[in-house]
């Protein structure tokens, strides 16, 4: 990149001497460079030296936004032989402008390095700049300080030339929009304009605004504008932005008010609505409109930014209007527009091309926000007052909470059967003690049922207890989602010692347990859990493989809380209902009768009139559907972006193209290779497989052109946060973000989201391009950090798009401090319904015993099935599960077993785990478990695996009149699978060794002319 040349007047030197002495006008451009960044850093001037010389005085008008560059490494280098200078002196070095002595052993290019910095770590980089390393000699120091000082206009030091300011790329480049104007520039600008409390320059779309603190360079010469001119075409969502620099006061908050945009004679006209400015509110990713205050600090600059909908059929021509910027209690300014309207249409409002920012208007989208619902889902049914969905019921009881939910799920989770399985022993209830522990009974009003229909159903009740009452509105949607909203008010302050929700479970429906700092597997008989913000919890899932259920206790201040590595950057809210200060809690006990009571204590406190309590909380029923051994078994996925036909080779025909490669480079923002992604999946489909990207939110890459509107927003998008990470984070954002994930080889640097924004509905549009233009074939998920509504959407995006879409599910456990000890099942349990595979990899241990595995790795207690990557799992005890490795992770190949399963025909077999009371083969070993899969009549393949401590023998028992065999003429064969398991036959009832920690693969089956037919 070279630009036009910018001419530099000098200010004098500090130093008294060298009054006499100033520098003369430079002309310096602004470029790229090439050398050895993490050597040198990104950015250097370019010097030219006439003559060699003892010393030489260079005066470099860097004009850098880093604080304290006194405090910063200056290295010189002579340009012909890459040799470093070690006589250097720094005299006195400003943001705007740095003065050094040096010495040049021969006339010619010196390269001045002024923000070197190092580096440690690969992915989560820690970035320092070097500190100032004198290198020079003692001696020539002293005699270069004092002729400099005793120089006059007769005897001058040599000087050198600043030719050129260059970046280590364009992309680093400060040139134009981060170059600062000096303070004395700033100070005649606002002196110049001293009538005016603040002062606007509006700017185009190609130029983004990137500093608060700071003036750009750019104003100081162009001024403060009176009319922003752009050329838009047919169809497009012209975008722009105006700065404003609060230059007299505080701004309290900003309203922009439009004019309609006339052509001349007003002929024609674009409507005043067809515009709106991001800042000042929009629509959130719930579907509500907010608006949003806009403060502006004295001495700040914001950047307003701005989008027009051009029409499609506009008549061409210039087009002028205007915005009128209204400060709070000042006087409002305003900035004419003049907008030339080409005749050539654009298509989709220009979002193919995402510099010209026309995707903002993403942010407002509600693309796919209806009621609508998703396969294999049904339509909610209400009868008789019950609420039915797919395999579940909830039956409101007269408080309006759930007074039973069933599971119509069979306990292999591969069918829905005719007879129920209830969870509860009794109606769930919101009990309140008075000061003397005795209960306050409620006189209720039963439920009244309000909107209905396909997805969702609404209902509500009241209760009063003496000068209580109790209100509670609750909606249940087709996924098993149920959603509660409780408020408690009162008449006259009352004194409690608790209130609570108690949920008594049938202990038989629950034997197992995760969440509230129990690992996934077998509940605990008793548990005490208090509130704790260092713990990412705030619920627990207790159930059986077939029937189960999530509570989580919120309140209206709920914000979802980052994960993965990021929870202590901004943890759980502490619900203040429920937390009360403390005094909230959680208990489970198992008591007499059969029942497991868990008990959402809040504790003693005073109800006063005007201060409702909130006491909201969610259930999800489990199963979410019936499990997909279908794609289970002929969907496989090969997770790498390498040719399309060494994917076919290796036996897999789903495709995950990951970031960091030439087809998706830049982490969640795949938009940029448009032509190398779109090649790679018009190949794959032309050869019979599909392909899945990573693209999520958590973070987001540095290379997004919008990076810098959306940080307009403050921490709407993006949360507050340290800053530090990659060099370019540092240099161009400054500070208030936290870094997130950074891959060398693209040097892409990002950071992380906020939370739940408006970022999510620009990620919705963004995936219905994706769908639409690249016909991506699904979504490769690398943790989530948006909610159940987000995902819900992305599901009908996929689905009305490509209705063979997948999506799956990747996930570290995340049951460690970093992460605040929450399970990840428990996690992302309510994105559960809308995807297809799990992937919980890294950290989950393949020696955990079955029910781990059961309950937080497999996915089938939920309706889904998985994978294992965590050292490439226990191929043997995977197989329990219906789970391979994937390809080419872990170093454990899972084509042998692939192979195995299509020769038998696993496709057309009933998969019975052993956790199901019908599972047909059992071991006779509680540390030996067999699952099996059946052709009913035919043949079936056994899964045998160990978690024995040692080497183990078992004899397997048949229930043959499920496998429908005859066990006169049944044999067992183990095929030989390669580095599984040697070939092996045995009769029904022989004892077949099992060693330590592996399992078998065996077909059992009749046996004709020596084979297993």
């Amino acid at each position: 990149m070279k630009t036009r040349p910018v001419m530099i007047l000098i200010c004098l030197l500090a130093a008294p001497a060298a009054a006499a002495m100033p520098f003369p006008p430079q002309e310096v451009r602004y470029g790229t460079g090439s050398w050895d960044a993490e050597t040198f850093g990104n950015h250097r001037a370019v010097l030219q030296v006439s003559e060699k010389a003892e010393t030489v005085w260079a005066h470099i008008p860097w004009r850098r936004r880093d604080a304290e560059p006194e405090r910063k490494n200056v290295i010189v280098v002579e340009g012909r032989s890459g040799g470093r200078v070690s006589n250097v002196l720094p005299l006195d070095l400003k943001q705007s402008e740095g003065d050094i002595l040096f010495q040049a052993p021969e006339a010619g290019t010196y390269f001045v390095y002024y923000m070197p910095y190092t580096s440690k770590g690969r992915n989560y980089p820690v970035v320092t700049y070097q500190e100032p390393r004198d290198t020079a000699d003692a001696s020539w120091k002293r005699r270069s300080r004092e002729w400099f000082l005793s120089s006059t206009v007769d005897r001058r030091i040599p000087r050198a030339v600043v030719t050129e300011i260059q970046s280590i790329d364009e992309f680093s480049s400060f040139h134009p929009m981060g170059v600062i104007a000096t303070p004395e520039e700033i100070q005649q600008l606002v002196s110049a304009h001293a009538d005016r409390k603040f002062l606007l320059f509006p700017e185009g779309r190609e130029n983004p605004i990137r500093m608060t603190a700071d003036l750009p360079q750019k104003w100081i010469q162009s001024g403060p504008l009176q009319e922003l001119a752009g050329e838009a075409r047919r169809g497009e969502y012209f975008a722009f932005q105006v700065g404003l620099y609060a230059g007299a006061a505080d701004i309290r908050d900003v309203a922009v008010r439009f004019s309609d945009l006339r052509s001349p004679g007003g002929r024609s006209a674009i409507p005043a609505s067809a515009l709106r400015c991001i800042n000042t509110g929009g629509i959130n990713w719930d579907g509500a409109a907010f608006r949003k205050e806009v403060p502006v600090p004295q001495g700040r600059v914001q950047a307003l930014w701005f989008g027009v909908q051009i029409p499609a059929d506009a008549a061409p021509g210039l087009y002028r209007g205007s915005l009128l910027v209204e400060p709070r209690g000042l006087p409002p300014q305003s900035v004419s527009l003049a907008i030339t309207v080409n005749p050539t249409p654009i298509p989709d409002s220009g979002d193919d091309e995402p510099w010209r920012h026309s995707r903002l208007r993403w942010l407002d989208s509600q693309l796919a926000a209806d009621d609508g619902i998703v396969r294999p889902f049904t339509p909610v049914r209400v009868e008789q007052s019950r609420v039915l969905i797919l395999g579940r019921r909830l039956t409101p009881g007269p408080s309006g909470l759930p007074a039973q939910m069933e599971s119509f799920f069979s306990p292999e989770v591969t069918q829905i059967q005719k007879t129920p399985r209830p969870l509860l022993s009794a109606p769930i209830e919101l009990v309140v003690e008075d000061a003397a522990g005795r209960r306050m009974l409620w006189v209720r009003r039963f439920p009244v049922f309000g909107k209905r229909n396909d997805g969702i159903a609404e209902w509500a009740a009241a209760g009063t207890s003496g000068p209580l009452r109790v209100d509670i509105r609750a909606a249940m949607e087709f996924d098993g989602f149920v959603q509660y909203k409780i408020t408690v008010s009162a008449e006259r302050a009352l004194d409690v010692r608790d209130i609570r929700l108690e949920i008594p479970f049938l202990k038989d429906a629950v034997p197992y347990m995760m969440g509230l700092g129990s690992k996934g597997g077998f509940r605990p008989a008793s548990l005490d859990w208090a509130w704790d913000v260092k713990k990412n919890q705030d619920g627990a899932w207790l159930g059986d493989a077939n029937a189960g259920l999530q509570f989580s206790l919120r309140a209206d201040n709920y914000s979802r809380p980052l994960n993965t590595n990021f929870y202590q950057s901004k943890p759980l809210n502490m619900p203040p209902s429920w937390f009360n200060d403390g005094k909230g809690g959680i208990t489970i006990r198992e008591s007499g009768g059969g029942t497991v009571m868990v008990r959402c204590m809040s504790g003693s406190r005073t109800v006063r009139p005007g201060r409702d309590l909130h006491f909201d909380f969610h259930l999800l029923l489990t199963p979410f559907k019936p499990l997909d051994t279908q794609f289970q078994w002929g969907g496989r996925f090969f997770h790498s972006f390498n040719p399309v036909d060494e994917v076919i080779r290796a036996g897999s025909n789903i495709i995950n193209v990951h970031h960091a490669n030439d087809a998706n480079p830049y982490i969640n923002y795949p938009f940029i290779h448009q032509a190398q992604m779109k090649a790679y999946i018009d190949e794959a489909h032309r050869k019979g497989l599909r392909v899945k990207i990573y693209n999520t939110i958590r973070e987001l890459s540095n290379r997004a052109p919008e990076i810098f509107a959306l940080r307009s927003l403050g921490t709407e998008i993006f949360s507050a946060g340290p800053g530090g990470g990659f060099s370019w984070l540092q240099e161009h954002l400054g500070s208030n973000y936290i870094a997130a994930w950074f891959v060398p080889e693209w040097k892409d640097a990002a950071i992380i989201n906020s939370g739940m924004s408006r970022w999510h509905n620009y990620y919705i549009e963004g995936l219905d391009w994706l769908v639409r233009k690249m016909q991506i074939d699904g979504l490769y998920i690398d943790d989530v950090a948006f909610d159940r509504t987000t995902m819900k959407r992305v599901r009908k995006v996929l689905d009305r798009g490509r209705p063979a879409a997948v999506i799956d599910l990747h996930s570290a456990n995340q049951y460690n401090p970093r992460d605040g000890f929450t399970n990840s099942a428990n996690l992302y349990l309510e994105h559960f319904p809308y995807i297809n595979r799990l992937w919980f990899g890294e950290y989950f241990d393949p020696d955990s015993p079955p029910e781990f595995w059961l309950v937080e790795m497999s996915g089938i207690p939920y309706g889904l099935m998985g994978e294992m990557l965590q050292a490439g799992g226990n191929r043997w005890r995977g197989m329990l599960y219906g789970m391979t490795s994937r390809m080419p992770y872990g170093g454990n190949d899972p084509s042998p077993v692939w192979k195995v399963w299509d020769a038998f025909g696993i496709q057309d077999s009933a998969m019975i785990g052993y956790w199901s009371p019908q599972c047909p083969v059992r071991t006779g070993n509680k540390d030996v478990l067999a699952t099996a899969y059946v052709q009913s009549g035919k043949k079936t393949l056994v899964s045998v695996a160990s978690w024995a401590e040692s080497d183990a023998g078992v004899t397997l028992s048949f229930d043959w009149r499920t496998l429908g065999l005859d066990p006169a003429t049944a044999v067992i064969t183990a095929p030989e699978v390669r580095d599984f398991q040697p070939a092996a036959r045995y009769r029904p009832g022989d004892p077949i060794p099992v060693p330590k920690g592996k399992g078998w693969l065996l077909i059992v089956g009749p046996l004709q002319n020596g084979i297993i037919v």
